[in-house]
């Protein structure tokens, strides 16, 4: 939904400039030309940012700002200062009554719409650091679905479903991203795959030496060399490395995790094909 700009400005040709260009740039726009107008329709609908304007009849700009940042509702809502006042102790006015940005007149729509997009990211950042984190635990519902993560079961209109882990953690992925299209291979990719110990140690070498041409014979000496290793401690954490855990990265996508553990490998994204 495209961000919704309220433009504040007694000049009607400066509105109609204004309007023209941030449209184009993709905001939905409304605009007053009175200070107390503008704050009648901030109480009904907060919009994601105000373009205010200093000199306005009915409710002067300046005022305003402070309302709508002594409000309880709109004290966070971005606001960027219009005026023709360039000296530097209005700016200072009017950043300290609680302005987000201060634009001199005159100014070119690529300013503001430049200053548009770094206010609203600003306030999406501060918004996002203030958020609490989600509870990845606690229950997900998305009627008539609910889903305990702590007991592993789910529910639906009340009834409980028999699911297996696999059919439980696809349900749990498809209600964490309701409303985004999740693809085939996202879905099908992050599964493990049952290994021999002689195919694990072989991945978990090829692994280790990805940025290293391989022939034939070193990568079935290496194997032989391992099983020989392996042979008296009977213990997989005996592999040379770290011992454990092992990822293969290719241009920062992540390929293959390989675990010691139940002699599996994980892909959790299928390499592209060349």
């Amino acid at each position: 939904m495209a961000p919704r700009i309220l433009i504040v400005e007694d000049e009607e040709s400066l509105t109609l400039l204004l309007r023209y260009n941030l449209e184009a740039a993709g905001y939905a726009v409304e605009s007053v030309a009175r200070g107390d107008e503008a704050e009648l329709r901030i109480a009904e609908e907060p919009p994601d940012l105000v373009l205010l304007d200093w000199m306005l009849p009915g409710v002067s700009g300046v005022e305003l700002c402070r309302r709508i940042r002594a409000g309880k509702n709109t004290q966070r809502l971005p606001i960027i200062m219009l005026t023709a006042r360039g000296e530097e102790t209005d700016r200072i006015v009017g950043l300290e009554l609680g302005a987000d940005d201060y634009i001199v007149k005159p100014f070119s729509a690529r300013e503001v719409a430049a200053r548009i997009r770094a206010v609203l990211r600003r306030a999406d950042d501060s918004a996002a650091a203030e958020a609490p984190p989600p509870d990845k635990r606690g229950p997900l519902e998305v009627r008539p679905v609910l889903i305990d993560r702590k007991r592993r079961a789910a529910s639906m209109s009340g009834n409980d479903l028999d699911l297996t882990r696999k059919e439980f953690e696809l349900l749990e992925l498809l209600m964490r991203e309701a409303g985004t299209v999740i693809s085939r291979e996202r879905l099908i990719d992050d599964r493990p795959i049952q290994l021999t110990r002689r195919e694990f140690e072989l991945l978990r070498y090829l692994v280790q030496n990805r940025n290293r041409v391989l022939s034939r014979d070193r990568l079935l000496e290496r194997v032989r060399d391992q099983e020989r290793e392996n042979a008296g401690a009977g213990r997989v954490e005996n592999l040379p490395g770290d011992g454990g855990l092992c990822d293969h990265r290719v241009g920062g996508r992540l390929l293959c995790h390989a675990t010691p553990v139940g002699w599996a490998a994980r892909a959790v994204t299928a390499p592209t094909e060349s």
